[in-house]
């Protein structure tokens, strides 16, 4: 494959990074995405804050962005990629945003470039800084990329999409299926309609930890070295499906064991809305409830009950703590009076939505096989090892 050489300079029209004063934040108005908002590839919008139209304005004196448009962090964690999905969104600090010369340099192929083994090197080549490193956008403009011309750049870029559209195929499937779950709980325990409207006369009043109890299994660091690490912060936000893990070793204190099946609340800042069943059996840090049903009838009941936005807002309620509030199971979410169907009852709905989740937790698997395979293949054709033409994908 043959590779023109350029500085990344001469390879974009548009280059801009955001580094004014921070706007005046709201409630509602246009998303404005941080560092934090981009991982992995992906945007992630519940990691950004509002601004005003008229800050809006204000704020993007220098440009505004475009659908297709790459963003890259500049800071900690430095290098991280997505690509922009609309564009009425603001950018704040520590992002640039990115825009490949027409006929040069293939946006989406700038997207897979930057994440890319050669593209990471690029950058930490690149990296000043001793106690906040970063790129800075002059060192940026001169980084030397060697890509094939543009047709080829287009190509591979198809090639590495149709994956993640595969992925994000699963995203949407298993986002379709907590939508459903949530909805069929809210017919049947809410709005009980399968029952006339009416609580039946062999349910009961109760609290939650009279259905779920909690497990507190501790284990030590490297006790053991099979079982993946889900620290809170890969837990997703508003999402049942665990989509990425962290390395066993990472594991390090405040440790404690779930089983598959077991159901995971992120306890601090509870807040950010992270329940989720688990797909698998391992380790989290006590940051977290690790909870169980005494009937296995009761599973998915106990889990869209835990779901609920009044059940979130009752364990911040409380919460111990101000500056980092702890929800507590005593004394807080496991006393939150609930009505509990009977066990017929209950086990017919987690018969209706077990397979739900079941293949929730599965698309674990297949998600991270399609990143296997997207990780495997991304080096071999940035660096034409591996020629597209050859695959079938």
């Amino acid at each position: 494959m043959n590779l023109n050489h350029y500085v990344m300079e001469d390879a974009l029209e548009y280059l801009i990074d955001y580094r004014g004063k921070t706007p005046q934040k709201s409630d509602t108005g246009i998303p404005t995405l941080s560092a934090k908002s981009v991982k992995n590839g992906y945007i992630d919008y519940s990691e950004c804050y509002y601004i005003s139209p008229e800050e809006y304005k204000r704020f993007m004196v220098r440009g505004f962005p475009k659908v297709g448009d790459v963003l890259l962090t500049t800071e900690a964690p430095m290098g991280m990629t997505a690509r922009l999905d609309r564009d009425d969104v603001g950018i704040a600090q520590r992002l640039i945003t990115l825009r490949g010369k027409e006929g040069i340099l293939d946006n989406n192929y700038l997207l897979y470039y930057l994440q890319s083994p050669i593209g990471q090197h690029k950058l930490a080549e690149r990296e000043t800084g001793s106690t906040v490193t970063g790129i800075k956008q002059a060192e940026f403009r001169k980084i030397e990329i060697d890509i094939p011309n543009i047709d080829v750049q287009r190509k591979i870029a198809a090639c590495l999409t149709c994956i993640d559209k595969k992925t994000e195929n699963n995203k949407q499937i298993n986002r379709n299926l907590s939508e459903q779950a949530q909805t069929l709980f809210k017919s049947w325990f809410i709005d009980l309609e399968p029952f006339n409207g009416e609580v039946p006369e062999n349910w009961s009043t109760g609290v939650l930890k009279d259905i779920l109890q909690l497990k507190k299994d501790g284990i030590k660091a490297g006790e053991r070295p099979e079982l993946p690490y889900l620290p809170i912060d890969v837990i997703p936000m508003n999402d049942f499906s665990i989509k990425e893990v962290k390395p066993n070793e990472e594991a390090q204190s405040s440790l404690i064991t779930f089983d598959k099946d077991d159901i995971l609340i992120g306890a601090m800042r509870v807040y950010f809305h992270r329940v989720v069943i688990a797909p698998f059996d391992g380790i989290t840090r006590s940051t977290c409830f690790v909870l169980r049903p005494y009937d296995d009838a009761f599973l998915s009941f106990g889990l869209l009950c835990c779901n609920q936005n009044s059940s979130i807002d009752y364990a911040q309620a409380t919460s111990k703590g101000s500056t980092m509030p702890y929800a507590v199971w005593d004394n807080g979410l496991g006393d939150m009076v609930i009505t509990i169907p009977d066990r017929k009852t209950a086990k017919e709905f987690n018969d209706l939505i077990k397979p739900m989740l079941a293949n929730i937790q599965q698309s674990f698997y297949e998600i991270n096989r399609l990143k296997e395979l997207r990780d495997s293949l991304l080096p071999k054709l940035m660096s034409g090892e591996l020629d597209v033409s050859d695959l079938d994908i």
